[in-house]
């Protein structure tokens, strides 16, 4: 097994520990993973790790930081990398799930602008998405928080 393919594996690992429930597990997992790849290693690496480090946070200021960097390091990627882990995956597809969480973190923060505009970006790239279990779910959410965000009851939670 390749160092990638062995990245990704304990990825995966630390994501059971999440759907087991064990959030400090599945944190400390994704953080020595984290703290192995570095702050400028590979960046599908980087983008997951990030990506999944946002959900297992227990601050909201610290769940945003760990989606921004997830957002910078899809700036990052090409095709060509994230076909390595997958050969159906588009970086394309990465971003409607990258700005709707950001759109989420901002919304919870209180900045509804910055959630607007996450939101928005989220939308102009939904056509990116399949039309499969997890396009649908990405799509539904994004018409949830919409409607969120036009109710200035929901607009904070």
């Amino acid at each position: 097994m390749d160092a990638q393919d062995e990245v990704m594996e304990r990825v995966g690992t630390a994501m059971a520990l999440f759907h087991a429930g064990d959030r400090a597990g599945a944190r400390r997992g994704f953080a020595l993973i984290w703290d192995e790849v570095g702050a400028d290693g590979d960046p599908f690496h980087r983008c997951v790790l990030a990506h999944y480090l946002a959900d297992v946070q227990d601050d909201l200021r610290d769940e945003l930081a760990w989606d921004l960097r997830a957002l910078e390091a899809a700036a990052s990627l090409t095709d060509d990398r994230v076909q390595e882990h997958h050969a159906s995956l588009r970086i394309r597809g990465f971003y409607p799930s990258l700005h709707l969480n950001l759109a989420e973190d901002y919304r919870r923060l209180g900045e509804p602008d910055k959630a607007r505009h996450h939101l928005a970006e989220a939308e102009t790239r939904a056509d990116a998405l399949a039309d499969d279990d997890y396009g649908n779910g990405i799509r539904a959410a994004l018409t949830r928080l919409a409607d969120r965000l036009s109710d200035p009851e929901t607009t904070i939670p």
